[in-house]
């Protein structure tokens, strides 16, 4: 694993420990971010990366000029290596890790507002009924092994498969709407 492009360009990441976690394929992050590119996002972006496990979807945003990452990992492993990388990174000022559940940080953190959030969760979980409310953010990036099937407070932008990564985009129906 390793950062994409950016000030970070090709620096590696280290994953969590043990079985628990599946890195993304380069291909499908760098498509994500060539989406997220091309919609003018990133650039000073306060960021939520939800299932963080190594930060990558983190680690490449304040890569690519987002300027901070709150991160959700649950698992110790999880924890342990998304200090390691931002240490090693040196991204410790701008970022924070919430070692917590996704749907606890989420109801705890209900007015912090995130212009891009990332959610990336365990193959085996479908937590998207569960959480779509909860996210209080005006761009939602998802990642997931099978079709995410969306909210009616949320609207599609870009949907695109890679093998088992299903991946999709989507912008929330009046949150974090300047316009209206």
């Amino acid at each position: 694993m390793r950062v994409i492009a950016g000030e970070l360009r090709s620096r590696k990441l280290i994953p969590p420990k043990g079985p628990l976690t599946r890195p993304i394929t380069d291909r499908a992050k760098e498509s994500i971010f060539n989406m997220l590119a091309s919609l003018g996002v990133l650039e000073d972006a306060k960021v939520l990366d939800l299932y963080a496990g190594s930060g990558s979807f983190g680690i490449e945003s304040l890569s690519r000029g987002a300027d901070y990452v709150d991160f959700v990992e649950r698992s110790q492993a999880g924890v342990e290596a998304l200090n390691t990388n931002i240490s090693t990174l040196g991204l410790g000022l701008k970022s924070r890790v919430h070692k917590v559940g996704v749907e606890t940080f989420l109801k705890g953190n209900a007015s912090s507002v995130y212009d891009i959030v990332f959610c990336d969760p365990p193959y085996k979980d479908n937590p998207w009924s569960d959480i779509f409310a909860l996210i209080n953010s005006s761009l939602l990036v998802g990642h997931a092994a099978d079709p995410i099937e969306l909210a009616a407070s949320w609207d599609e932008v870009r949907r695109r498969t890679y093998g088992r990564s299903h991946i999709l985009i989507a912008e929330s129906v009046g949150v974090g709407d300047d316009n209206g």
